[in-house]
């Protein structure tokens, strides 16, 4: 059983596999559509979303204006992933992203917990993003003098919360109807634009393309706004201190900085989409990530230049709020409009990518035959889709508007380690063909140099943690799991001579999952537990690479 376990598909076997899709329409019929700058405005409409509007507040009270390192240190370890998944997506050009590439570098079960990892990243990801359209889009509508129930715009936690701490406020408790005693309160905005979405992503890849580029192209418009009106406003002495908690503090924000770069990861999820995607997803996700990049760091030096850091605590409309202190209240207007069109955007993109995993999951057996069901029509894979609106639309209309997104950056900092770790496993590429290949540098040297700086700069945090292993302080195991991972693979790029490029991102990626909190991690095993026992209950039986039983 454990050799089952681990059956992996070959690179020969998938790209057969592709030819014969491509060749037969009713097995596949997917349109060859995208081109590299639609790839590239899809990864740049899925990470300039909920993250610049909305957390990138919170994250700059906790880090001051230093938050910007976050912001780059993010983007290096995307960079890193981002280069593998280009190894990847130009050496097995079919959807499924993580999933397909685990599958190829560690075999069955590992592919199919980085699948069930990434249903948790696209539907709780969504959810977060649909909760938070719905806010803004509600603070847009009272600006035009449309007032909704307030039953209708929240959630019935938020709502009782609300009526324990001020009755005299909490409107969604007491004018919301009862219905056999329970008081009918829902988040309709919320439900109502993933299912407006799912109808659009279930019509066409053309259609959807057309609508995140138009969204891409304004909100990269009203960025560009906020920025050049900012910088008049700009008072130097707000920058300083620039890092007011030290680097602790801009660690603070790791799972909602992170939250907005995992957007990359949904290119690749299009590959069969794609006119050509060995030469234009590597472009595309490299692309995305430096455009965005830059706009996030330009964008908090300005915001924190106009108003001090330690404003931001609590604040949901970071980019409007500033305007609105300046007494400039139309701007703030309408950077909360380019908010609703940017967290669209977002929900856009992911509902693309979740059904284009299932059904690669469905083609290989492990999900039962309908989510790989392509519409003869519309050419998308239908049935996924729908599934994949309900996931996401009926929770959105009941969960607490404070779901935290920690759950969602564990999910996609693992798939991104399984990434790194499989580009190492992979046989060598030849180098003669016109594709994206990941440039070798030998490790040996420079990742113990790193290790031995490391060590040495969090000495006393790694003293502390031996000598209290003991006591079982959680947020410390992490800490001492994370340092002996990272010893065993310096240990093993000395002696294999393996690339510097997918160690530095595992590597990378394996230090910001110690630093989400212990609590998401309970949630996330719990996830994982309830994966394995659906994979050992249909998937690991019905699998194509199952052996055959006379």
């Amino acid at each position: 059983m454990s050799k089952s376990l681990f059956r992996k598909k070959s690179l020969t076997s998938i790209l057969q596999e592709a030819k014969k899709n491509e060749s037969d329409a009713h097995a596949s019929g997917l349109k060859k559509v995208l081109t590299v700058r639609d790839l590239t405005l899809m990864g740049v409409a899925a990470v300039i979303g909920a993250g610049i509007f909305s957390t990138i507040g919170q994250a700059a009270y906790d880090g001051g204006p230093g938050v910007i390192f976050l912001f780059v240190l993010t983007a290096v370890t995307c960079g890193f992933t981002a280069l593998c998944y280009a190894e990847f997506a130009s050496r097995v050009p079919v959807a499924g992203s993580a999933y397909t590439y685990s599958y190829v570098a560690f075999g069955e079960l590992a592919a199919w917990i980085i699948g069930w990892a990434l249903i948790l990243e696209y539907s709780i990801g969504n959810i977060v993003v649909a909760i938070s359209w719905s806010s803004y889009f509600n603070n847009v509508l009272e600006g035009m003098n449309v007032h909704l129930p307030a039953w209708l715009v929240t959630d019935y936690q938020t709502a009782k919360e609300a009526f324990a701490e001020d009755p005299a406020k909490a409107l969604a408790w007491t004018t919301a109807p009862i219905v056999n005693g329970w008081r009918v309160i829902m988040n309709i905005p919320a439900f109502l634009i993933v299912v407006l979405i799912t109808i659009v992503a279930y019509i066409g890849i053309r259609e959807s393309k057309k609508s995140a580029n138009a969204m891409v192209g304004l909100k990269l418009v009203v960025l560009a706004v906020v920025v050049l009106i900012g910088v008049f406003y700009i008072d130097t002495s707000n920058w300083t201190p620039f890092l007011p908690n030290q680097f602790e503090g801009v660690l603070k924000g790791v799972s909602a900085v992170f939250f907005a770069y995992i957007g990359f990861d949904a290119i690749s999820t299009t590959a069969e989409e794609s006119a050509n995607p060995q030469r234009d997803m590597p472009r595309a996700m490299i692309y995305s990530l430096i455009i965005c990049t830059i706009v996030y760091v330009v964008v908090t030096l300005v915001i924190t230049g106009m108003v001090n850091y330690s404003e931001f605590n609590n604040v949901s409309d970071p980019l409007a709020y500033v305007f609105d202190k300046l007494n400039m209240e139309k701007v703030g207007y309408v950077i909360s409009i380019s908010a609703v069109i940017a967290a669209t955007s977002v929900i856009l993109v992911f509902q693309i990518g979740q059904p284009r995993i299932w059904m690669s999951m469905s083609r290989d057996g492990l999900l039962p035959k309908r989510f790989a069901k392509v519409h003869p029509k519309f050419h998308t894979p239908g049935f996924s889709t729908i599934v994949t609106g309900f996931i996401v639309a009926i929770p959105s209309l009941f969960l607490e508007s404070g779901i935290v997104t920690d759950l969602t950056s564990i999910g996609t900092l693992f798939a991104f380690v399984l990434v790194c770790g499989g580009v190492l496993l992979l046989p060598p590429a030849d180098k003669s063909t016109k594709r994206f290949n990941l440039p070798y540098i030998n490790g040996m040297i420079i990742v113990p140099v790193l290790f031995v700086a490391f060590t040495f700069f969090f000495r006393e945090r790694i003293k502390e943690a031996f000598v209290n292993i003991a006591y079982f302080d959680h947020e410390l195991v992490l800490f001492l799991i994370f340092y002996i991972l990272a010893a065993a693979i310096t240990v093993l790029t000395l002696i294999k001579r393996l690339s510097l490029i997918p160690v530095l991102g595992m590597l990378c990626c394996l230090y910001l999952m110690i630093e989400i909190p212990v609590s998401s991690w309970i949630v996330f095993f719990c996830w994982m537990a309830g994966g394995l026992a659906v994979y050992f209950m249909y998937g690991y039986w019905k699998s194509k690479l199952a052996p055959k039983t006379a």
